[in-house]
């Protein structure tokens, strides 16, 4: 059997190296994930007393129209029921959009280095892929504003963006809104949305009431603590919506994720404690890292780029063998560089002391 031509081009995706890899490698009892901006505290405890109470029953199909989690989210956000989109993560609508806007003769624009798989899904549409590279881990708003023409279907805003934590801020996200062309998808991509502590932080959802031409992706797999179960959506005019049902699979999402995120929606201290304390922790870690020298991009995301005077694929592995795995700057387009997640008090003191070994 012979795939696309396309397709023999592609790798992967590379996840994290599990907890139990390590373990049995390096015959570890206690290994510290800092790899994939889980967060390091689980899910509301909520989420996790009320689910032994009302679990699903796994015989039947789930709701494909997620009616339930829809009404609790079109009251939690002050969003019309017909605005939203749900997907295996937010990462599987992505791959929705790539499907029903990209095709050969079109292009996407996106920033580099940005989450992967913008690129990886819109390879496979065969569309054209142009790529600006960040400014100091940012956005080159303007440069990505040259870049688009009448082909241009899709522009990604990933904001807090991943692998750097920089965000656009309230005023350039509306400007660039109002220069971009109408006949532009902006992907506006918040799956760090609920860490964010900045000021000028734009609230994205009153802009759709402006700006049909744009789409805001967000998780449960962050600050809510469900990245086992596969849950997010996007929020646009339901014109899109259809567009994206066209291509949704019907029964997409589990009837075990919609519940939980019910439920965790419930516990907004759980969020708010969770943002709290990765503030808390992020400035440990800033603070270890100026006081050794340790440049780094200032992130409203739960992880930190780190700049190293090596390679990170060397430091990572020399940190494996001390229990902590955290993501390579390498595998992310960044040399010498590690990507942390921001873990408990306890766990991001002593990858501290680890860390000083691997300098």
């Amino acid at each position: 059997m012979n795939p696309k031509d396309v397709i023999r081009s592609l790798n992967p995706y590379q996840p994290g190296k599990s907890i139990e890899e390590v373990k049995k490698k390096y015959r570890l009892k206690k290994i510290v994930k800092l790899a994939s901006n889980e967060n390091p505290y689980g899910c509301s405890p909520y989420v996790e007393s009320e689910w032994n109470r009302s679990f699903p029953k796994g015989h039947l199909y789930p709701d494909g129209y997620a009616r339930d989690l829809r009404v609790k989210l079109s009251t939690h956000l002050g969003v019309q029921e017909e605005n939203f989109i749900f997907g295996s993560g937010s990462d599987e609508i992505v791959q929705m959009l790539c499907r029903t806007f990209l095709e050969p003769g079109l292009n996407t624009v996106m920033a580099w280095p940005t989450f992967p798989q913008y690129r990886h899904h819109a390879k496979i549409e065969g569309a054209e892929i142009r790529e600006v590279p960040t400014r100091d881990g940012c956005h080159d708003l303007d440069q990505m504003l040259e870049e688009i023409d009448q082909h241009t279907r899709i522009v990604w805003l990933c904001t807090p963006n991943n692998p750097t934590g920089r965000y656009i801020n309230e005023h350039q996200l509306k400007d660039f809104l109002n220069r971009c062309p109408h006949h532009v998808l902006v992907v506006i991509d918040e799956a760090y949305y609920e860490y964010v502590t900045a000021d000028d932080y734009p609230e994205s959802i009153p802009l759709l009431e402006t700006h049909k031409n744009i789409i805001i992706l967000r998780t449960f797999s962050k600050a809510y603590g469900l990245a086992g179960l596969r849950i997010g959506y996007g929020i646009a005019d339901p014109k899109i919506i259809q567009y994206l049902n066209a291509v949704r699979g019907p029964f997409n999402t589990t009837s075990l994720s919609q519940r939980a995120a019910i439920l965790a929606l419930e516990d907004q201290s759980f969020v708010r404690r969770s943002r709290n304390e990765n503030k808390k922790n992020m400035q440990l870690l800033k603070q270890f890292c100026a006081d050794h020298q340790l440049d780094y991009f200032d992130s409203e995301g739960n992880f930190l780029l780190i700049f190293l005077s090596k390679s990170g694929l060397e430091v990572s592995e020399q940190l494996l063998k001390h229990g902590f795995i955290v993501r390579p700057g390498e595998l992310l387009g960044i040399e010498r560089s590690i990507r942390v997640t921001i873990g408990s008090y306890e766990d991001m003191k002593e990858f501290q002391e680890k860390m000083l070994m691997c300098l």
